[in-house]
C-alpha cells in the first residue's frame, strides 16, 4: 500500500498540470505573446526592484521557519548562514519539484545531519516548518475573509454560490482566526499535546508561537508583493485582493500536488481576476515564476553542487588519513 501511495501523488500532480494546462490554453488562446511581452516592458524598473525586494522578504522568512524550529529543539550551534542557504536551498527545490522525498526531509537530512543532528530531530524541524506554513496561511486567510467577505464574489460561477456569499465567507474568516486563537492560548497554557492518530502536535513556548505568527504570515506577503508590483498599477488592484486571490491560488496548486503548482496557480489566479486584463496577469505571473521559482532554482542547483563536492573531498581525505601506514614505533634505549 505504500508504494502505492507514493507513485499515486505523482500521477495525480501529472494529471492536474494536464487539465490545468488544456483548460488555460482554452483561456488563454486569444493572448499572443506579443500583448504579454508589451505588459511585461510596459513596467516600470523600480517595480521590477520592488518584485525583486519582496523576494528577498519572502526567503528570508522562510530561512525564519528553520531558524523557528531549531529553537523549538533547543539547537543553537548553527550559524544564520548555514541555517539560511539550507532553507533557500530546500524551498527552491520544493517549490519546483513538488515531490516531499526532495523537497523536505532529503535536503534537509543532508545538511543538518552533518552539523549532528538526529532524524528524529531533523522530522521534527520538517514538520514544524510545514505547520508554520499552514498557521501562517490560516491567518492570513481569515484576515482576509473577515476584513472583506466579498471576496469570493470574485470565484463566482466557479464555486458553490453558498461559498460566495459574504455571510458565509465571514463565517470561514472567524472559524480560521479561531483555530489560530485556539494556538495562541494552548502555547500560553502549557496545555498536553494534541494526538491526531500515531501523530502528536506539541505546543511550542509561547516565545516559539510568537516568531512562527511573525514568520509565516511575512512569508507569503513577501510573495504576493511580487505579483502586486508587477500587475499594471493604473488598474489599482488593492494588496489585499491580490493577497487573497494569491492565497487561494497557492493553496489550490499545494493541494493538486502538481510540480510547482503548474497551470492550476495561474488557471485560480485568472478566475478570480477577470477585472485585469489577462495579458497583464500572465506578464505578472511570469515574473512571480521566474523570481520565486526559476532563479531560485537555478542558484539551489549550484549549492547543492558545492556541498556535495565539499563532502565528497572530506570523505576520500578522511578515508586517506585511515589508510595512511602507521609509522614504526622508535626502539626505547
Amino acid at each position: 500500500m505504500k508504494n502505492v501511495r507514493e507513485y499515486m501523488w505523482p500521477l495525480i500532480g501529472l494529471a492536474a498540470v494536464v487539465v490545468s494546462g488544456w483548460l488555460l490554453y482554452k483561456e488563454l488562446r486569444g493572448i499572443s505573446l506579443d500583448d504579454v511581452w508589451g505588459s511585461l516592458t510596459a513596467v516600470p524598473a523600480h517595480r521590477y526592484v520592488l518584485a525583486g525586494l519582496s523576494t528577498l522578504v519572502a526567503y528570508a522568512a522562510l530561512a525564519w521557519y528553520d531558524r523557528i524550529a531549531l529553537l523549538h529543539l533547543g539547537v543553537r550551534h548553527i550559524s544564520w548562514l548555514f541555517v539560511s542557504v539550507t532553507s533557500f536551498t530546500t524551498y527552491a527545490l520544493s517549490h519546483n519539484i513538488g515531490a516531499s522525498v526532495f523537497s523536505g526531509a532529503l535536503v534537509r537530512y543532508r545538511a543538518y545531519s552533518s552539523k549532528g543532528l538526529s532524524a528524529a530531530q531533523i522530522a521534527v524541524l520538517v514538520a514544524l516548518c510545514s505547520f508554520t506554513f499552514g498557521l501562517g496561511t490560516i491567518l492570513l486567510g481569515g484576515l482576509t475573509l473577515t476584513i472583506d467577505p466579498t471576496l469570493l464574489h470574485r470565484l463566482e460561477g466557479h464555486v458553490h454560490p453558498t461559498l460566495a456569499n459574504p455571510l458565509t465567507a465571514r463565517i470561514v474568516g472567524c472559524i480560521l482566526l479561531g483555530l489560530v486563537a485556539l494556538y495562541v492560548v494552548g502555547s500560553i497554557l502549557h496545555l498536553p499535546p494534541l494526538s491526531i492518530r500515531s501523530a502528536k502536535l506539541e505546543y511550542p513556548r509561547p516565545g516559539i508561537m510568537v516568531r512562527q505568527l511573525i514568520a509565516a504570515p511575512l512569508e507569503l506577503l513577501g510573495a504576493a508583493g511580487i505579483i502586486y508590483f508587477i500587475l499594471p498599477s493604473h488598474l489599482e488592484p488593492s494588496f489585499l485582493v491580490v493577497l487573497a486571490v494569491f492565497l487561494a491560488s497557492f493553496s489550490a496548486a499545494l493541494i493538486s500536488h502538481a510540480p510547482g503548482g503548474l497551470g492550476v496557480f495561474e488557471l485560480v489566479f485568472l478566475a478570480a481576476m477577470p477585472d485585469i486584463p489577462q495579458a497583464d496577469i500572465l506578464a505578472a505571473l511570469i515574473v512571480f515564476r521566474l523570481f520565486y521559482l526559476l532563479i531560485p532554482f537555478a542558484l539551489s542547483l549550484v549549492v547543492i553542487l558545492i556541498f556535495e563536492r565539499s563532502r565528497l573531498t572530506q570523505t576520500w581525505r578522511k578515508r586517506g588519513s585511515e589508510n595512511d601506514p602507521v609509522p614504526p614505533t622508535p626502539p626505547l634505549i
